[in-house]
């Protein structure tokens, strides 16, 4: 054990999608609770809690000592500031402890308010390494919640560089996708993962495409769907690496849950500081499947294992897994039973294709054999008897799999934790009584926890008493009653000059005054310096609003827009053909965007040769220990680099501050920095980017919102691409062609195949890797905004990004062409569109531009 770690310094912190869960969270243990407002958090789709409810959520909270977290946890968009400004007004006016953001723009206004009020770096800020953390620290960041992906190792690496509290998952639903890069139901369905609207492609089915064929892969179906995180085993490594909160996922979840859960967690961590044996049992394992499970796994605190991150047989809560089904019976069927079950509980046959209805329902009966199968694993050999309208027989089949569902008992046990009269904690008072004849009788009480202290008196005065005076004990017994409060008497000083008395209804009404005093300034709301703050008056300007149409596109008064500079188009090339194919067109400026870095020195060359310029993409992740990447890419002296991450940003920042051989190349900020308002644009620009990709996150009007208050010249934007959806620590190319669990014993089948995922309706979406093993999904079908150019023009944009995926050198010229003609004016962005449909054999999609 550290012993330089107290209790006091852990936070277990719980989720609450209503108030049932907010009670099941205290009443089990929780030394926090984070939840939703309205619509600016990143669950959208549970109850959440409305503003005017921010002043008793928090009073309640405060009144247990439980500290509440508002997750501000989405992107945005710029017409949405003001709201936001409210928002944040009332979270500073309620006393919330702090709100966990993502929006760096955000940020900013934050501070604008308040310069004291807690920020959180949620984990869709894709905080992932020491250099990320720095990043943040000019914006005085309490505390940063780390990415789902890294490791224990890495846990401990950055909280011994960076020095700032670390906030990391423990249990609940993993993402595939990096926290806030993943734009999949975006793409799909106009439903942002950074706007709390996952639709949750990564659950769906998928077929696995290896160099154009099918590959038969059984059933196994769900290649992007992870097991569910469980790190109540690993709660003594978390704390010795460093972790001072951990946070259990679940917004969306039952109260039954969180009470199981949370419960779980405090157990373990009371244990380890007790020095108890914090391992759990079996049954408490079980009780944590039982509640939500699509089968456990460390996630990556303990490395990267693509085999166990994902099994790919189902995407939903399965509970706990019981056997399989040995012989069918006529009201039921036999069983070798692999966990507890009993009358009432709730099953399911697994045949192993979860797209199809599944048989399903009550136990009824449960007869046993009185066969305890050989071996230490050998289950009980019962039979299980549904209920009569349950299930057909009929579609089970020996060797399905049988699952445990629900568990009545266990609901019940759990909901009886916060479904009580009795306050669900108490708290130690000490209570000072004195008095002298003729006064009234005075105590002071101390409330241990919070230290606040309150002073009562009689409202008679105290007169000789005939004959039993009040004592000790007296006291003892009248102030010590407080049954059904929050507080327990743990030390009385008594301190009366002679033997006197006051009625006994005197010291019950000091008492009730007492507690009463006590639990107002438990709920006294924190203050924070709060200031009145215009959003838009650090604005670089303040064009009219336009109007968006199909037809029309965006009208804006163009007298505000003078001294217009040329276009100019930029091309992303992902291999060196592409690269010396954009060569023979009149584009200046080609960035790299390879697999392999190894591939950078031949890229750099031959741009060189053809008096271009040349810019090298980072990684879109960045890891502790991954700077040398950085350190390469300088060597190489780019004329710029493309940013993709936090970390990066840090690292080139300082260069730039710090380099003495006159050697600074351009920082160009890329899309994945997340930026949908002109404070985010705002903030990179700041902090060394000349120019800043927009989110994929806007659509046209939010674009033409954002354009109106942000320098054009400081954006770059994408105008055409395969749009990259997943982006995720887990390798398909690992799990499913290699018989390895990473990098270190795959033998890197990436470098010799190619793969994609099919989806439902037939589209194969390309999955590339990236030098750190990552892999990105990438969309089938083309996106163009070229319909849009002329407005885009209009609001004073110049520079335009066309990107590359797996096209040809002659499908790269054509498309330059395309459009390097629409920017000189000599076709329209419709010609463009209408090209590209005719040419694409998939067509082309303008994607979430008109969501």
């Amino acid at each position: 054990m550290r012993e330089d770690i107290r209790i006091e310094h852990i936070e277990l912190l719980a989720p609450a999608g209503d108030w049932d869960c907010l009670r099941a969270a205290v009443a089990n243990g929780a030394d926090a609770v984070f939840f939703g407002v309205d619509k600016f958090n990143a669950r959208v789709r549970a109850k959440n809690f409305t503003m005017d409810e921010l002043p008793d959520i928090m009073s309640f909270l405060h009144l247990y000592g439980v500290k509440g977290f508002v997750t501000f946890n989405i992107l945005v968009f710029e017409e949405e500031l003001n709201d936001a400004k409210r928002l944040i007004e009332a979270c500073i006016d309620a006393g919330v402890d702090a709100v966990i953001v993502q929006d760096l723009g955000l940020v900013k206004l934050i501070r604008d308010i308040s310069p004291d009020f807690p920020i959180h770096g949620s984990t869709q800020m894709t905080i992932t390494s020491p250099e990320a953390v720095e990043f943040t620290k000019p914006f005085d960041i309490e505390r940063v919640v780390l990415g789902r992906e890294n490791n224990l190792k890495q846990i401990k690496q950055i909280g011994d560089r960076a020095k700032l509290p670390m906030e990391v998952f423990v249990h609940g639903a993993l993402c595939v996708s990096y926290s806030g890069q993943c734009l999949t139901s975006e793409m799909w369905g106009g439903r942002s993962a950074n706007r709390g609207e996952c639709a949750q492609a990564c659950r769906l089915p998928y077929d696995l495409m290896v160099d154009g064929e099918q590959k038969p892969m059984g059933d196994i179906a769900y290649l992007l769907s992870p097991k569910d995180l469980a790190a109540l085993e690993l709660v003594p490594e978390l704390i010795e690496a460093g972790v001072t909160s951990f946070k259990i996922e679940g917004r969306l979840k039952s109260p039954e849950y969180v009470a199981n859960v949370v419960s779980k967690y405090r157990k373990a961590i009371d244990d380890y500081f007790a020095g108890r044996d914090p391992k759990p049992s079996k049954e408490e394992l079980r009780e944590l499947q039982q509640s939500f499970s699509r089968g456990f796994t460390y996630g990556f605190l303990k490395g990267t294992n693509n085999k166990q991150l994902v099994e790919g047989t189902f995407p939903k809560s399965r509970g706990v897994y019981l056997g399989r089904v040995k012989q069918l019976l006529r009201d039921g069927v036999l069983c070798e039973l692999e966990a507890p079950l009993k009358r009432g509980d709730g099953i399911v046959f697994d045949a192993g294709d979860p797209t199809k209805p599944e048989e399903g329902g009550r136990v009824y009966d449960i007869r046993r054999k009185g066969v305890k199968l050989e071996g230490e694993a050998g289950g009980e050999l019962i039979e299980i008897v549904p209920g009569r309208n349950d299930v057909d027989l009929k579609r089970v089949h020996v060797g399905d799999r049988i699952w445990k569902t629900s568990d009545p008992h266990l609901d019940k046990r759990l909901r009886q934790t916060f479904e009580t009269d009795k306050p669900y904690r108490v708290f130690p008072v000490t209570v000072h009584v004195s008095g002298r004849l003729g006064e009234p009788l005075q105590s002071v009480w101390t409330d241990l926890r919070t230290g606040n202290r309150v002073e009562v008196q009689s409202e008679l005065h105290l007169v000789q008493a005939e004959k039993r005076p009040m004592d000790r004990a007296l006291f003892e017994e009248q102030l010590g009653r407080l049954g059904g409060t929050i507080f327990e008497l743990s030390g009385l000083e008594v301190t009366m000059e002679g033997s006197l008395i006051v009625p006994m209804r005197e010291l019950n009404q000091m008492r009730r005054r007492a507690v009463e005093l006590l639990e107002t300034a438990r709920q006294q709301p924190r203050r924070y310096q709060k200031r009145s703050v215009d959003v838009y008056a650090d604005s670089a300007r303040q064009l009219p609003a336009g109007v968006f149409s199909d037809e029309a596109g965006v009208s804006v008064a163009s007298s505000a827009l003078t001294g217009r500079e040329e276009p100019r188009l930029i091309a992303l090339c992902r291999n060196l053909e592409q690269v010396e194919a954009v060569l023979t067109t009149d584009v200046q400026w080609i960035y790299a965007d390879f697999e392999f870095i190894k591939q950078f020195p031949a890229a750099i060359e031959a741009v060189r040769a053809a008096g271009r310029r040349i810019a090298l993409a980072t990684p879109r992740i960045h890891m502790p220990g991954e700077t040398g990447y950085f350190q390469n890419m300088l060597k190489l002296r780019p004329d710029a680099i493309l940013v993709r991450n936090t970390g990066a940003m840090y690292f080139f920042m300082k260069h730039l501050a710090e380099s003495t051989d006159g050697y600074k190349p351009e920082l160009i900020g890329d899309f994945s920095l997340n930026a949908v308002n002109h404070k985010t644009v705002d903030l990179f620009v700041d902090a060394g980017c000349s120019r800043v990709t927009p989110s994929y996150d806007l659509n046209i009007q939010q674009m033409v919102d954002m354009l109106r208050r942000t320098d054009p010249s400081r954006l770059e934007l994408v105008i055409h691409q395969h749009l990259p959806m997943f982006h995720t620590e887990h390798c398909v190319y690992c799990t499913f062609l290699s018989e390895g669990t990473d990098y270190t014993n795959c033998g890197r089948p990436c470098e010799e195949r190619r793969v994609s995922l099919q989806d439902r309706i037939g589209m194969s979406h390309p999955v590339r890797v990236d030098e750190g093993c990552r892999n990105t999904v990438y969309n089938a079908i083309e996106q163009s905004g070229a319909e849009y150019l002329p407005q885009f023009r209009e609001l004073g944009l110049t520079t335009f990004r066309v990107e590359f995926l797996e096209e040809t050198p002659d499908k790269v010229r054509e498309v330059l062409d395309l459009y390097s003609r629409a920017l000189k004016g000599t076709i329209s962005g419709t010609s463009v569109w209408r090209a590209l449909k005719a040419t694409n054999q998939l067509g082309v999609t303008r994607g979430q531009l008109v969501k």
